[in-house]
């Protein structure tokens, strides 16, 4: 609860509890404040408990902290075999690497001849899908390119 608090603001907040309740009330406020927290873990430990006896027997390992979607999502990738089936088959089809280099490719204007397996043939022919000039034309820019727009 306070993982984030250094020596520096705890020693703050006692010298402010002291200056603020005074020395001779101070142990009575922290009797009061402790009991209350005490008072308040009870209450929810008695909740969580009366929801889980609702729940079933088949809610028994229900824990509150799944309905956290990022612990919900790393505790069912965590298990062994847990991956979902889906996220699997995702990541086998898709090759992030192989398309940015090919984005990288065309981008910085290096050639890519595209592999013989997925070029589709059209009318018994392979298309040229490599097609470029990279010579500009006599007036110094280069051709319109009515696909890249």
């Amino acid at each position: 609860m306070f993982n984030d608090i250094g020596i520096l603001e705890l020693a703050t907040l006692v010298v402010l509890a002291v200056l603020i309740f005074g020395p001779d009330k101070l142990p009575k406020v922290i009797q009061d404040v402790a009991g209350f927290i005490r008072k308040v873990r009870s209450f929810s430990e008695t909740a969580k408990q009366d929801i889980r006896n609702e729940l079933g027997p088949e809610f028994k390992d229900f824990e509150f902290e799944d309905l956290n979607p990022k612990t919900y999502l790393r505790k069912q990738l965590s298990k062994e075999g847990g991956e979902l089936s889906e996220f699997k088959e995702l990541r086998d089809t898709f090759d992030l690497r192989k398309e940015m280099n090919e984005v990288a490719d065309a981008v910085n204007g290096r050639d890519t001849v595209p592999e013989p397996s997925s070029v589709p043939a059209v009318n018994g022919s392979k298309p040229d899908l490599v097609k470029r000039n990279d010579a500009p034309e006599a007036g110094g820019r280069p051709s319109f390119d009515p696909d890249a727009t």
